[in-house]
């Protein structure tokens, strides 16, 4: 008797109460659940968008710890003329910064510029590959957002709010398209940089959606999936009478208690079991030609020495290509129909305050890891025709202070300068998928500090986005708590960034 009563779920109790407010709350949620919940027992199976889409898959390049966009993309030879003098008060009245304190001094871009491609992009002399393919790019040098430090900043990006709980970006892709390749998750995980991000694997998280959604962390040597193997003694014909009778068990229990993750689970197991031939199948570079790996600057089964040291900022190589392997496994995993393909590449946080995070030293060894690895991709994809219908989205969770961060030193030294986290205007750009190329969205001030036109907000992001995938921002959305929730929250503040659309 005990054990029945503890499996009655909150459901069940409010269906067995009779009548009253209780049974027609409970009415309610059920009529908006069925709608929001999928139908199908392969949850990951394709769905149609809501409306044509520009875009069938996105592949979204995250630095975490943020980019200086003074450094790379945003250049303002106005510093120069300041360089080390104190910051004016209007760069200061209330504002709030993670380290700087009291009165900070002005620190000039660090790296020459030049105007690149028909569209006269201006790029720094740090991403020479990328300069050469900027025309097919859309940079957007005036994103804000309302969170300075990182990890609510990360998972403010990635799922719409700064606090845990809400699902990612892609798990919302993939439960309103599913997947293409019933053989591969609809949602892939790549690291690097030798960590995980300061929002953790929550960035990947399906939150309140089931949790067949959630991101799949790939790993570019060893075991693709961790334990996705099967253990000794268990062949795949014994593996398969298994999975047989669990879902057996599982059907029953689903009948018995309505639970819905009672299916998830299911599809999860079939999953993974379908995994186990094509996953390593398709995570294998080596078998690329010898011409594509040297355009990503990729190297097949390389393991970073970095991965293993307890700070492997102090370690970095600019020729490490754990990157360049990523990117070049994106192309595989999207040309085999995966619906979102993240990257996590750690090791942009550049204070200044410690080794291996100064803008004068380490920015260029991070962007010599990244910079030909992204152009190849860009290229790799036009080549194959899958440019088009694929959105590439560069960026970090914030941009950096036009003053240099004085928390720990005032005074300029090699090795140790840096900047505070900014977040009123910072850079990301986005190729393909529907986007335009060769466009320069939105300006800032002469400083770098604020947006003059065509400031564009987290929302604005997202909303664009969903919206290049067929996917309403403001309709589609998921039942959970009495709420119909989205990505973009519950207000009317994303816009979709029409200037941006082909």
């Amino acid at each position: 008797m005990n054990d029945q009563i503890l499996s009655i779920t909150r459901r069940h109790f409010f269906k067995s109460s009779g009548l009253g407010l209780g049974a027609l709350a409970l009415q309610s949620l059920l009529q908006r659940e069925a709608v929001a919940k999928p139908q199908s027992n392969n949850p990951l199976a394709p769905k149609a968008p809501m409306f044509a889409p520009k875009a069938k898959r996105v592949i979204y390049l995250h630095m975490p710890g943020s980019p200086s966009q003074l450094e790379l993309f945003d250049y303002k030879p106005e510093l120069q003329k300041l360089h080390m003098k104190d910051a004016p008060p209007s760069f200061l009245e209330g504002k709030r910064f993670a380290f700087i304190k009291g009165v900070p001094k002005i620190l000039a871009g660090q790296f020459k510029f030049k105007q690149h491609g028909q569209s006269g992009q201006w790029v720094s002399e740090l991403l020479p590959h990328f300069a050469k393919v900027v025309d097919k790019t859309c940079i957007i040098r005036t994103v804000h957002t309302d969170q300075f430090n990182h990890a609510p900043a990360q998972l403010y990006v990635q799922t719409g709010s700064p606090r845990l709980g809400n699902p990612a970006m892609g798990s919302w892709v993939t439960y309103g398209l599913g997947s293409e390749n019933q053989n591969l998750p609809g949602f892939v995980v790549l690291l690097s940089g030798g960590k995980t991000p300061d929002g953790g694997k929550s960035l990947w998280g399906s939150g309140f959606l089931p949790s067949v959604y959630q991101g799949v962390q790939c790993r570019t040597t060893g075991d693709p999936v961790l334990y996705l193997s099967n253990p000794a003694g268990l062949d795949r014909n014994l593996r398969r009478r298994t999975l047989d009778t669990l879902a057996k068990m599982n059907q029953a229990e689903f009948e018995r208690s309505g639970d819905s993750e009672t299916l998830t689970r299911i599809a999860q197991y079939e999953l993974a079991y379908r995994m186990q031939t094509s996953v390593p199948e398709v995570m294998d570079i080596s078998k690329e030609p010898q011409h594509i790996l040297d355009l990503y600057g990729a190297k097949p089964g390389f393991v970073a020495q970095s991965d293993s040291a307890d700070d492997p900022r102090v370690l970095y190589k600019g020729d490490d290509p754990t990157f360049a392997n990523n990117c070049l496994l994106a192309r595989r995993l999207v040309e085999n129909g995966v619906r979102f393909v993240q990257l996590y590449d750690w090791g942009w946080d550049h204070h200044g305050s410690s080794l291996g995070e100064s803008i004068d030293e380490t920015l260029p060894i991070k962007c010599q890891q990244i910079d030909q690895a992204i152009a190849g991709l860009l290229i790799d994809l036009e080549q194959r025709g899958l440019l088009d219908e694929t959105l590439v989205v560069w960026g970090g969770e914030f941009g950096r202070t036009p003053m240099m961060q004085n928390n720990v030193r005032t005074e300029l030294r090699k090795g140790y300068v840096g900047r505070d986290h900014h977040t009123n205007a910072y850079t990301m750009w986005t190729a393909g998928g529907g986007v335009k190329a060769g466009l320069a969205y939105g300006q800032t001030d002469e400083f770098g500090y604020f947006p003059t036109e065509h400031p564009v907000s987290i929302r604005d992001l997202q909303a664009t986005i969903q919206h290049l995938l067929g996917l309403d921002p403001y309709r589609f959305s998921y039942a959970y708590q009495g709420l119909n929730n989205r990505l973009i929250g519950p207000t009317e503040e994303g816009k979709v960034l029409k200037g941006i659309l082909a």
